[in-house]
């Protein structure tokens, strides 16, 4: 236990020989105040001093008596052993005890492990194998014959090995604590008696600093039975926590489980003492023989603690079955010892009696269980003990056949599917009882099994449980839900006996109607007076169709109710006939289509005006194709250039809705310079399209005054800003010159213009200057290209390279992977542009290609 911090202290503390604190020497020297001090405060401390040497006197006299039970016990244990007489025991334990150098309450509590072997002598070895690195110790053999008196028996219990502890060791320790505290909690008149000796011998040495003992109602209520190390007003205010209340003793109740809190405060959970101890940790343990869960074992720390070793958990577990076993033994005063059953005491020990009784009243199938224990104490099965006057066996067997039985032999696919067993265990072990609707039940029906859905309801009374179930029937079960369909589809039934003229309408008819209940049906022959004046003739060939020539029949009306609403009602009824052909009853139904018939007419309205919106839509684009086509020819004439040959490719949006605003112009100026321009304009539509008229009309109309390309630009951005209606575009614009074959060119927030020299591709720098219309004024920087015969420049808008997918510098970079290709001509090279474009935008396209000759 190296490196792990014990909680409050050291474990292995070696109690005194009667397992408790030595009290303070009588007579000894008590100090008194200093000069000056009040006579009243010398009394106090006189009169606190004589009444902690009076409690340490009782704490010593009731140490003295529970050591003297535990050596009585030991006596007895050596009586049997060796068959002598209780003085020769005594001497044989004190020959022992000197021959050990152990003291006579230390060797009586190992000769009472050494022949109990329970949870008590169990956590004593694991201490033994943890702190000192023992074996596990054996079960004693049987006692031989009676030994001689001179000697001590082969079979008694004998002195402690050359390898055991030595005197005063912690496994002597723990061995005196826990039997001490054993026997001082049989002998206990109360719980409460119970709660204090197990705090004095046992808990106090661990760290602990008090103790509470829970009890367990038939509700699940938690009763505080015994406490010690709380004051009273704290054990009052808790005495009783009702259910479903969370508490930490719950917790470990529901969870049928330990649990453990480092710190109370930081778990945020209530319980007992907690203003007192608001750090301090809790190790709460369930308090269960048999599978049965009496009440829990809360213990608490002054401080938070750390995990605690295996050891210890150990004595906490067995100190937690002592509690149980005490708790068994020593029942609530106010049943007087019986099971409780609504609220009042049954007789008759585990409470069967009493349930067989109250089963055989009830209407559903039950079964009274009882618990039934392995050789080691531990639950392992139930036993039918009555099965009610209304118990239906799956299998068909008679009650008789599973009265008595096992339930797991009787039912064994109760272990599995549903884990009904586990509930039933469950129910046993903490009183809690379950309760839940449209369980599936199997049953093996000559080794098949066989399912249904059942309400299942189990409960715990004394010792014993009662399971109902009341198995879900069909035809029930199919009228609930016929009737949940009938008013969700706002349909009502009816039948009319044609002889003797009775109605029988569904209640869902009566609000269909706007009629009250106590009113009477509608006959079928009346039904016209009951709807619109328009609909009569519809209703007469029904009811020829239906009442006359007795076939079924279906159809519309509008039914104007009292109230003055109007519903729109569908009928549909058919003819139940005699053998001898004649008019026996007409079964049918009304069903309320109002919202239906008002859906179909909103729904007709919308697709009316959808087709219209789709007609002006599709007459707007046509127009606006026509004035993009009739601007932006897709293959432009030959431009009367010398040496500069000039190509133009116009690709319009696949879409008709997306017919954008993409422009490209060439055009030779007065001064025989060569304007090359592309532009796109934002948007799509008739917008985007006009815009674009007004851009290309207003560069060009600005070209003829000699200015270069940045000026041409910074222009037609105030074009762009206050002349149009929020009109942004793009556009790069140059100007070539024939005589000194120079480009100079300058752009609005475009794509650059690729240069293709040889066989090599680059695009040209990324100038400064803003998309056209964004700012009032803007400048825009231009630069001067000098063109070699052969080279070729491209200009293009995004619509060539836009990819949803990829980034516009690697769209760019295949771009120029295909100009990089070699051409027949500069018509070839646009061409395989657009058939080698992966763009995916759907936008329209422009490419301006000039070639210098």
């Amino acid at each position: 236990m190296s490196g792990r911090r014990f909680p409050g202290g050291d474990p292995s503390a070696r109690l005194p020989e009667t397992g408790a604190a030595a009290p303070p020497t009588p007579g000894t020297a008590v100090p008194y105040p200093a000069d000056g001090a009040s006579a009243d405060a010398s009394a106090d401390g006189r009169l606190a001093a004589t009444v902690e040497r009076l409690r340490g006197e009782v704490r010593a006299a009731q140490a003295a008596a529970e050591g003297r039970a535990l050596i009585e016990l030991a006596k007895g244990v050596i009586v049997e052993r060796l068959g002598c007489g209780p003085a020769q025991a005594a001497r044989q334990l004190a020959e022992l005890a000197d021959r050990a150098g152990l003291s006579r309450l230390e060797l009586a509590a190992d000769i009472i492990n050494q022949a109990a072997r329970d949870r008590m002598a169990e956590a004593a070895d694991e201490f033994v194998r943890t702190a000192v690195g023992e074996p596990p110790a054996t079960a004693p053999t049987a006692p031989a014959p009676e030994p001689p008196a001179t000697a001590p028996a082969d079979n008694a219990p004998t002195a402690p090995a050359a390898n055991a502890p030595a005197p005063g060791a912690p496994a002597a320790s723990v061995a005196v604590r826990l039997r001490t505290a054993e026997s001082a909690a049989l002998s206990a008149g109360d719980t409460q008696a119970v709660a204090e000796s197990l705090l004095r011998h046992a808990l106090e040495p661990l760290g602990a600093v008090a103790v509470a003992i829970w009890t367990t109602g038939p509700d699940t209520s938690l009763s505080l039975r015994g406490h010690a190390g709380f004051g009273l007003d704290e054990a009052a205010r808790w005495h009783y926590v009702p259910p479903g209340v969370t508490t930490a003793a719950r917790q470990a109740l529901t969870g049928r489980r330990t649990v453990r809190y480092a710190s109370l405060a930081a778990a945020g959970i209530p319980s007992i003492g907690r203003a007192r101890h608001p750090d301090g940790g809790r190790v709460v343990v369930p308090a269960g023989t048999g599978g049965r869960i009496h009440g829990v074992l809360e213990i608490c720390w002054a401080r938070p603690i750390d995990p605690l070793p295996q050891a210890v958990e150990r004595q906490i577990e067995a100190l937690a079955e002592l509690c149980a076993h005490t708790l068994e033994a020593l029942p609530e005063a106010s049943s007087g010892g019986f099971p409780v059953l609504g609220g009042f005491p049954v007789p008759g020990g585990d409470g069967a009696p009493a349930l067989a009784e109250l089963s055989d009243g009830l209407y559903d199938p039950a079964l009274v269980l009882t618990p039934h224990l392995g050789e080691a104490g531990e639950l392992v099965d139930f036993r039918i003990r009555h099965a009610n006057a209304h118990f239906r066996d799956p299998a068909g067997r008679p009650r008789g056949s599973v009265d008595g039985a096992l339930l797991l032999e009787a039912y064994p696919a109760t272990a599995g599917g549903s884990e009904l067993f586990e509930r039933i265990e469950r129910v046993y072990a903490t009183g809690e009882p379950f309760r839940a609707r449209r369980v599936r039940l199997t049953a093996l029906v000559d080794q098949v099994p066989l399912a249904s859905l059942a309400d299942i309801s189990i409960s715990r009374y004394g010792a014993s449980v009662l399971l109902i179930w009341r198995v879900e029937d069909e035809s029930a079960r199919l009228a609930s839900l016929l009737q949940h369909a009938q008013r969700l589809g706002r349909v009502g039934a009816f039948e009319e006996d044609a002889v003797a003229g009775d109605i029988t309408w569904h209640g869902q008819l009566y609000e269909l109607f706007g009629r009250r209940p106590t009113e009477p049906p509608v006959a079928l022959r009346d039904l016209a007076a009951h709807a619109h004046p328009d609909d009569a003739d519809t209703i007469r060939r029904f009811l020829q169709k239906v009442l006359y020539q007795r076939r079924v029949g279906s159809t519309a009306f509008r039914m104007l109710r009292h109230d003055g609403v109007t519903r729109h009602i569908r009928v549909t009824a058919e003819p139940a006939l005699s053998a001898d052909g004649g008019l026996q009853a007409v079964r049918g139904a009304y069903q309320d289509i109002s919202a239906q018939h008002w859906t179909e007419v909103a729904l007709t309205a919308t697709r009316d005006r959808l087709a219209a919106t789709e007609e002006a839509a599709e007459e707007r684009n046509r127009l606006t194709l026509q004035l993009q086509h009739a601007i932006m020819p897709p293959v432009k004439p030959p431009l009367d250039a010398p040496g500069l040959d000039v190509a133009v490719r116009y690709r319009p949006a696949e879409s008709e809705s997306l017919v954008g605003g993409d422009w490209y112009d060439t055009v030779v100026l007065p001064s025989k310079k060569v304007l090359l321009c592309v532009g796109d304009v934002a948007g799509h539509g008739v917008e985007a399209a006009t815009g674009m008229v007004v851009l290309r009309n207003a560069l060009r109309g600005l070209a003829v005054t000699g200015a270069g390309p940045g000026q041409l630009l910074s222009w037609l951005n105030s074009v762009a800003h206050h002349l149009t209606a929020q009109v942004t575009a793009t556009a790069v614009c140059g100007i070539y010159d024939p005589a000194s074959r120079t480009l100079r060119w300058a752009r609005a927030g475009h794509l650059p213009p690729v240069l293709v020299r040889g066989d090599d591709a680059v695009d040209l720098p990324l100038l400064r200057g803003l998309l056209l219309g964004a700012l009032a004024e803007a400048e825009y920087e231009e630069t001067e290209l000098r063109l070699e015969p052969g080279d070729t420049v491209l200009m293009y808008t995004d619509g060539l390279v836009e990819r949803r997918d990829t980034a516009v510098h690697d769209s760019v970079a295949q771009l120029l992977t295909v100009a990089r290709q070699p051409s027949d001509s500069l018509e070839h090279r646009l061409d395989q542009l657009l058939a080698r474009s992966k763009s995916d935008t759907d936008d329209d396209t422009c490419v301006v290609g000039v070639q210098v000759s």
